[in-house]
């Protein structure tokens, strides 16, 4: 080694060489000074050799100090140091955590860190964990004394701003998430900015609840309410979904029964148009033989439905029907107008 001079070695060689012979001749007396001095020497060289490698596990990067100048040291394994001059001070590099708001321990609320405020000014209990590693071992050293307070710090800050911005509703349902997302953002920034060597993997929301127990019981009627509401809501959007298709199949049906009425009555207006244009021009022809048959033409759809009435010569009234008896009707309706008109004819 370069801290032992040549005299040392001769002294140590002597010394071995003494012990070698003496087993020939008479037993010379060692200097008890020098076993002392071996003994010594032998200890130093075991603690330098001790103290001259050191090992670097998977999840571990360490820093090697040589006179107050320090150097990351990232690639596991064996590695050799200078004893006594070279330092090596080591970083555990896997994800880590700590809670805010509660114990870990015991899983008891830290009031002062879980409850806040929210913006439309409710108050509330949030819980978080908080996860992170150390990016690069030399700052996280150097750059403070305690970097983790400082990420503590920081994720407190940052949670009380992001939560004040929040009503109580969305912290407590359905703005987790963005919550989050917003609180990460914003101690990465800060994290950015502070330069300490830690660098920030997720931060959850573990629990949140009203502070006291009446006013969680009210923010859980409330909540009963709302998914109320969310039911009748869905049950009334299965009922029109429902209901649409038969009303739309109706409605359809209904115009399509309108325009096939409305096509057949067109049709019939058309064909009496152009009937009574027919009949025009052939009046327009002949007018008193167009008039005239026109005339049985409505006499023939007209008298089949009539009850005539004769008069006597002695006011006495007949009633004869139908037509049909005067013109080739059965025997059996002719007998029974003529049991009609004797009858009549007693009465009066």
């Amino acid at each position: 080694m370069s801290f032992m001079n040549g005299e040392s070695f001769r002294n140590i060689r002597n010394g071995f060489e003494t012990v070698r012979d003496s087993g020939a001749g008479p037993h010379p007396k060692i200097p008890r000074g020098k076993i002392w001095g071996i003994a010594v020497l032998a200890v130093i060289i075991m603690i330098c050799i001790a103290n001259s490698t050191y090992e670097i596990k998977e999840q571990e990067q360490a820093v090697l100090i040589t006179l107050g100048k320090a150097q990351a040291v990232t690639t596991p394994g064996l590695h050799f140091k200078i004893p006594f001059i070279q330092q090596v001070k080591k970083v555990n590099t896997t994800i880590q955590g700590f809670s805010i708001g509660y114990s870990t321990d015991n899983n008891e609320t830290i009031t002062d860190e879980s409850l806040m405020i929210t913006s439309d000014f409710n108050f509330i209990d949030v819980d978080f964990y908080v996860e992170y590693r150390y990016s690069d071992p030399v700052k996280a050293i150097y750059a403070s004394s305690k970097p983790l307070d400082i990420l503590r710090n920081i994720s407190q800050s940052c949670i009380r701003t992001v939560i004040g911005s929040y009503p109580v509703d969305d912290v407590l349902t359905t703005g987790k998430n963005e919550i989050q997302a917003a609180i990460r953002e914003m101690i990465l920034l800060r994290l950015e900015e502070q330069d300490i060597g830690i660098q920030l993997v997720n931060i959850t929301i573990q629990d949140s609840q009203p502070p006291t127990t009446q006013v969680m019981e009210a923010f859980k009627a409330v909540e009963t309410a709302k998914q109320g509401k969310e039911t009748a809501l869905n049950n009334a959007n299965k009922y029109r979904n429902e209901q649409i298709p038969s009303a739309q199949a109706q409605a359809d049906a209904i115009v399509k029964a309108a325009e096939a009425q409305k096509t057949e009555r067109i049709n019939e207006a058309t064909a009496q148009v152009a009937r009574f244009n027919a009949i025009y021009e052939e009046y327009v022809k002949n007018p008193a033989v167009t008039r005239r048959r026109m005339f049985y033409e409505t006499m023939e759809d007209v008298l089949p439905g009539l009850k005539i009435l004769i008069e006597g010569p002695d006011s006495s009234v007949q009633t004869f029907y139908p037509l049909e008896s005067f013109t080739g009707g059965t025997e059996d309706s002719e007998n029974s107008d003529s049991s009609n008109v004797s009858e009549n004819s007693q009465q009066e």
